[in-house]
């Protein structure tokens, strides 16, 4: 599935691959998954139907507010809403370097929503607390698609953003490849094999691998997920 475009030769401490099988809400893959609502509290579960995960909908009832959206007043002002994002994280021991893949899902893209796509590394996710990496694609191909990195702080709504690239260079669509990497202080996302935006953090260094998905997307929730999702860790 990977082209793992950093090729690895380090011995592999742990690795998954599933192309979801099974219908499950929420995904558990035989109890490897924890969810954001299930075993998180704050957050929302991530649904498998018909061998798409795909983002539950989301329960809470602040809309996203941003200045691009134009429902903001101003460029300036920080963005708004609950974000409850759609969040699974595998359990165990993972190795800290590590290399995420998934093959996106889209049907009836829309700007109406920030339809988000997201890979996540160096995950913690237990009762009232959710930190890691997030790499955000953004479910769009045209000028108003955006790549994402994110580090998010713990509590809900306590993030980071690290790096930000927008425009059609960044365009994704259906059956598109991405991918994320988190080696050293180095985080890379990745589009068909193609590096799009690379950052430096230092701040997590241990973690579970992941995906998950926008808040406030409404019934969208069911038109973009993943189809296959593979980790690595060194």
């Amino acid at each position: 599935m990977s082209t793992r475009s950093d090729a690895e030769t380090r011995p592999v401490v742990r690795e998954y691959r599933t192309d979801f099988p099974r219908d499950e809400d929420p995904i558990s893959e035989g109890g490897i998954w924890l969810n954001g609502l299930k075993d998180a509290i704050d957050w929302t579960d991530v649904v498998v139907k018909n061998g798409v995960a795909y983002g539950a909908y989301a329960r809470n009832s602040t809309a996203e507010f941003r200045a691009e959206q134009g429902n903001l007043e101003s460029e300036q002002a920080a963005p708004v809403g609950d974000w409850d994002d759609p969040t699974a994280a595998l359990t165990g021991e993972w190795g800290p370097d590590q290399y995420l893949s998934g093959t996106a899902y889209i049907r009836n893209p829309s700007e109406d929503y920030f339809q988000e796509i997201q890979l996540r590394a160096r995950w913690t996710l237990r009762p009232h607390y959710c930190t890691g990496y997030e790499f955000i694609f953004r479910v769009l191909d045209g000028p108003a698609s955006y790549v994402e990195i994110v580090r998010w702080g713990g509590a809900i709504g306590t993030w980071e953003s690290l790096g930000r690239v927008e425009g059609p260079e960044v365009g994704i669509t259906d059956g598109d490849l991405l991918e994320a990497r988190a080696i050293g202080t180095t985080l890379t996302a990745t589009i068909n094999g193609r590096d799009v935006l690379t950052v430096e953090n230092d701040v997590l260094a241990e973690g579970a691998p992941g995906f998950g998905f926008n808040f406030g997307v409404g019934h969208s929730n069911v038109d973009h997920g993943f189809t296959s999702f593979e980790a690595v860790t060194f």
